[in-house]
């Protein structure tokens, strides 16, 4: 069962218009779904732990964080699916095939030189 805190998150990207309210329930409903599934740890993970994808978005310029978006791995399809819709050039399903084999650390790591930024991608 998720917690009302992501909910509220959810919820709140809805409000603020970054996602739309159909986005919302699929994210609401992969959320419930992720916590029904109970999964055994990995090397180096502590059972109870959460695994989450941690996206940093930098100006390249001041040095000064443009976005942060943390998300529990649970979540990830749902982002994906809603992701591709805005970026259909990228990879998603090998992004989502390194997840689902384990991966950890930083993951991708762009420089956009034409907008000024850096987006780096972890698995924690």
């Amino acid at each position: 069962m998720a917690t009302n805190e992501e909910r509220l998150k959810i919820l709140r990207m809805i409000d603020e218009g970054k996602i739309t309210a159909e986005e919302g329930a699929k994210l609401l409903a992969a959320l419930s779904e992720s916590r029904k599934t109970t999964r055994r740890p990995g090397p180096g993970i502590r059972a109870g732990s959460v695994r989450k994808l941690r996206i940093r978005v930098t100006d390249m310029i001041t040095g000064k964080p443009k976005a942060t978006v943390n998300l529990p791995l649970g979540l990830v399809d749902a982002g994906l699916n809603i992701a591709s819709q805005y970026a259909p050039g990228i990879a998603f399903d090998e992004l989502a095939a390194a997840i689902n084999e384990g991966a950890e650390g930083k993951i991708i790591d762009v420089v956009d030189e034409e907008d000024g930024e850096h987006v780096e991608i972890y698995i924690e």
